[in-house]
């Protein structure tokens, strides 16, 4: 029942098709081999080999796919192994079902999309950590701009990070401007790069 209904959702978007299904972590592992698809929907819970296992061998076999998981686990330990294994995306299933859509053409496009219930353990990672040590190319990052930089990377738009920290559009934008200038990033996929490279898109 879960998998028709996904099925209706994505097949209703303009820009999406499901070329395939499993009922099972293997099934969905031998499909991805054989279909090559642009993203998996992956849940945790599966017979067989479990959505970690699969991911896991999945990244090491078809690197252009990427892996959306979907499932009623907010357990941070969950998130971060699956984002350690290659995931790019953690969705819940009770968010709507826009959301599910939108997290699938964020990862799609290549960016990381994390469920915005979750967004306080993406910042609980590093709240209250003292500054950079040293010097990051051009200077040292507040640990405000550090919260913005890691909503940014995580694929949250201006508006939502200010609604989560509680403060305008425009001073996120402020924060936004200021950062980018001390590390010397031209856009979002450099802050996404830039966040990789210090791991804080892994730590949660």
């Amino acid at each position: 029942m879960m998998r028709e209904g996904l099925k209706s959702l994505v097949n209703a978007q303009a820009d999406m098709e499901v070329v395939g299904e499993a009922d099972n972590g293997r099934a969905a592992l031998l499909r991805t081999q054989e279909l090559q698809p642009d993203v998996v929907v992956m849940d945790i819970s599966m017979p067989e080999l479990t959505g970690l296992q699969a991911t896991e061998r999945l990244k090491g076999c078809c690197l252009k796919t990427k892996v959306l998981v979907l499932t009623a686990y907010d357990d941070s330990g969950y998130l971060r192994q699956l984002l350690a294994a290659g995931a790019s995306g953690y969705v819940l299933k009770k968010a709507a079902a826009e959301e599910l859509v939108k997290a699938i053409r964020v990862v799609a496009a290549g960016g990381v999309y994390l469920d915005p219930t979750l967004m306080g353990k993406v910042v609980s990672g590093y709240v209250g950590r003292k500054k950079l040590r040293g010097a990051l190319q051009g200077g040292e990052l507040s640990e405000r701009e550090e919260e913005v930089l890691r909503l940014v990377a995580w694929g949250y738009t201006n508006k939502e990070v200010a609604g989560y920290l509680n403060l305008s559009v425009k001073t996120i934008e402020t924060h936004k401007t200021n950062l980018m200038e001390k590390l010397s990033l031209g856009g979002r996929s450099d802050i996404v790069r830039y966040a990789l490279r210090r791991g804080w898109l892994s730590e949660v």
